[in-house]
């Protein structure tokens, strides 16, 4: 089974940074796509950032483009999300998630392992 676990969430004036990690168990970390989603209270989970296996294509919701950067790895087992200008519409619980399908996907449905999360709280 693999596990992910995401940290450094926080609380953090609106205009400032965050930066996440997902490190995830396992051997083959490198053999997954990787996503970051993120759920505020009373909405449905949503897309924000992934990055395919070798770390050379990566893909972004339109809210977030341009403020956050997905990176990963492989060496490490870790996946981050650097996250920049920060909104108070960014406020949600963040995670990251493994996929194997062939090709990088945006939909949720098409992960296999998720992290328990992280609060991301951005104040105005």
């Amino acid at each position: 089974q693999r596990q992910l676990v995401e940290s450094g969430g926080g609380l953090v004036q609106a205009g400032g940074s965050l930066r996440l990690s997902c490190a995830a168990s396992g051997r083959t970390f490198s053999s997954y796509n990787m996503g970051w989603f993120r759920q505020a209270p009373g909405k449905e989970r949503e897309f924000v950032a992934a990055i395919s296996r070798g770390g050379s294509n990566t893909y972004y919701a339109d809210s977030v483009k341009g403020r956050f950067t997905i990176s990963r790895d492989n060496a490490k087992n870790t996946v981050y999300l650097q996250m920049n200008t920060l909104k108070p519409e960014d406020t949600a619980v963040y995670y990251c998630a493994a996929s194997f399908a062939a090709v990088v996907a945006v939909n949720p449905r098409e992960y296999n392992y998720w992290g328990q999360g992280t609060q991301v709280t951005v104040s105005s």
